[in-house]
């Protein structure tokens, strides 16, 4: 009977979701393309990388601390990327999917939901 349930525990498969968060496009693009071709190397279905609209937050502000002199204004904008990919797999597949190393501009976020098997 054990061993029956530690066949089920090896074949249950998960939806995973990889969502990567830089400001910069390059090394996003460069990690989506590693967790691509890991994936494709693993024979594994993936969707994605999926691009999602870019977030630019702004911040304007006068120049001149005491308020006097020329209404003269700075501007400055973060452009936010996000990437996502998911797949389908199991537990020991995630596990070596996420020893990988990132570039440390990008932000990497592994969501990963029920089981079935």
């Amino acid at each position: 009977m054990a061993e029956k349930k530690l066949d089920l525990q090896d074949t249950q498969r998960y939806w995973v979701r990889i969502t990567l968060t830089s400001v910069a496009v390059k090394p996003l693009e460069k990690v989506a393309e590693d967790v691509k071709t890991r994936v494709a190397d693993m024979n594994l279905k993936l969707k994605g990388p999926i691009r999602l609209p870019t977030k630019t937050l702004r911040i304007t502000t006068r120049k001149t601390p005491c308020g006097e002199g020329s209404k003269t204004w700075d501007r400055y904008q973060l452009r936010i990327h996000k990437r996502i990919l998911d797949l389908y797999t199991n537990s020991e597949t995630v596990q070596r999917l996420t020893l990988c190393d990132l570039d440390p501009m990008v932000r990497a976020e592994v969501k990963i939901e029920g089981g079935s098997t």
